[in-house]
């Protein structure tokens, strides 16, 4: 397990599809990235680029999780933006029929004999693996909290407590078949698991407008760790 960070209302946004040149039949299939947004700084709306061609014209809210953006194979520059905070990148291998999804986060810079302190966004990457379950949760959190200890609900009714470290994975088995599945910190309960079919399903934990820990959910084929 390793952690990268460079220069997350709740819904999941339709695929967008980035208008790059058409690939021949005979040429390989795209890749994928997916953007969960969790930059809490700045104001308005964040934006996001690939090569310099804008994602989505509207850009996205806190909390705004997106489909599989469309990308050919290579390496790519993706770029995010917000106002009010100094805009961060992050370089993307693209491979065919495979997802890189991003985390973007704001993070407090010290002031320096250059510049005052400010907030920059960095990037968090995370990688498909084959899973090891038929039902995981992968727990990954940008808040500014170094661990916080999730607890998530078991069938018997008991409560399973998950430790998230700052920046890294934490991989835990789902034991409920479908239904919604509670989760609960120190602080309060936390957006539930809506479990269905057979899959991992990300939990990101990220700190909102006024420093609170919240989650926002999302399911992904295959089990994830940091790039």
């Amino acid at each position: 397990m390793k952690t990268i960070f460079e220069t997350l209302k709740f819904g999941v946004l339709a695929i967008a599809v980035l208008p790059l040149a058409a690939i021949a039949r005979d040429e390989p299939k795209n890749g994928f990235v997916r953007l969960a947004n969790a930059v809490a700084a700045g104001s308005g709306m964040l934006t996001m680029e690939i090569d310099g061609a804008r994602t989505n014209e509207k850009g996205y809210r806190i909390g705004d999780v997106t489909g599989g953006v469309s990308v050919e194979p290579g390496m790519r520059t993706v770029r995010f933006a917000r106002l009010g905070t100094k805009e961060g990148s992050t370089r993307v291998g693209v491979e065919p029929n495979k997802i890189t999804i991003l985390i973007p986060f704001a993070e407090r810079i010290p002031a320096t004999e250059d510049e005052p302190a400010h907030w920059a966004i960095r990037v968090l990457r995370l990688k498909q693996r084959d899973p090891e379950e038929d039902r995981s949760a992968t727990f990954v959190s940008v808040s500014h909290t170094p661990e916080i200890k999730v607890e998530m609900r078991e069938l018997k009714g008991g409560w399973n407590p998950v430790l998230v470290k700052r920046l890294a994975v934490t991989q835990a088995p789902i034991l409920f078949p479908r239904g919604y599945v509670p989760l609960r910190t120190a602080d309060g309960d936390l957006v539930s698991i809506p479990v269905a079919s057979k899959g991992n399903y990300v939990v990101l934990l990220y700190d909102d407008e006024q420093g609170k820990v919240r989650s926002l959910n999302f399911r992904d084929r295959k089990f994830l760790s940091t790039d």
